[in-house]
């Protein structure tokens, strides 16, 4: 792979992720997908997250198992916490804690066995719900430790954390993906999803992505339960 530019792309099943994977390839990365089956409460974001790969022809998907409802904290990993349905006030309880660092440590890891170049992630700064992970300053302060903590890092090879969406709006988001021909009926964004890949319609997450592609004047493909 010494001739080919490589990226790791977390890959999550959502909007962000997939429209972060379609621009990570537009780039001219070769792509290596990574998601996590983490406890979350809907296990169909990895239903959705293994179609994706299939479908932009991915080098490789990965899905590591972590269970991060051992230590709870969250409403997506704690079915005692209910999900919120409407907006709330400061970092929400679907806040799953330290959970970008611990799937960016382990990217980090892969990214350095296929002496990768980037690690793309979709966190966005602008249309989202608070979470402290997904700031530019918390983006910089990691990737200056990846690039303090890795053999490759130390010898020269430094590598670079993308997040080509932290500065866009959700709308900005789906256009930018539809440009790029990223279909969004293969993506789920719902807290909630059920077994049948339908998404609740109420939680952050589903009002963000309505939203969305409402403000970019798109017909969300979504398929809600209500």
């Amino acid at each position: 792979m010494s001739n080919v530019r490589c990226a790791v792309v977390l890959l999550s099943g959502g909007l962000d992720s997939t429209t972060c994977l379609a621009m990570a390839k537009a780039a001219g990365f070769a792509c290596y997908a990574l998601s996590f089956r983490y406890g979350q409460r809907s296990a169909q974001e990895i239903v959705f997250a293994e179609r994706i790969a299939r479908a932009n022809g991915v080098m490789e998907h990965k899905v590591i198992d972590l269970d991060l409802s051992q230590i709870g904290g969250s409403a997506l990993t704690d079915h005692r916490i209910a999900v919120p349905e409407s907006p709330t006030s400061g970092i929400p309880v679907t806040y799953v804690p330290a959970r970008n660092t611990v799937f960016l440590s382990i990217a980090l890891g892969w990214a350095e066995v296929l002496g990768a170049d980037a690690i793309y992630t979709g966190v966005n700064a602008v249309d989202y719900s608070g979470y402290p992970d997904c700031r530019p300053d918390y983006i910089a302060a990691f990737e200056k430790m990846a690039n303090l903590a890795t053999r490759a890092g130390v010898e020269g090879h430094r590598l670079r954390i993308e997040t080509p969406l932290i500065q866009l709006s959700k709308a900005q988001i789906i256009q930018a993906g539809l440009t790029l021909g990223v279909d969004y009926s293969l993506t789920v964004s719902c807290y909630q999803a059920n077994d049948a890949g339908q998404a609740c319609g109420r939680c952050d997450a589903c009002r963000l992505r309505r939203q969305g592609f409402t403000d970019a004047g798109i017909t969300d493909p979504t398929l809600y339960r209500t």
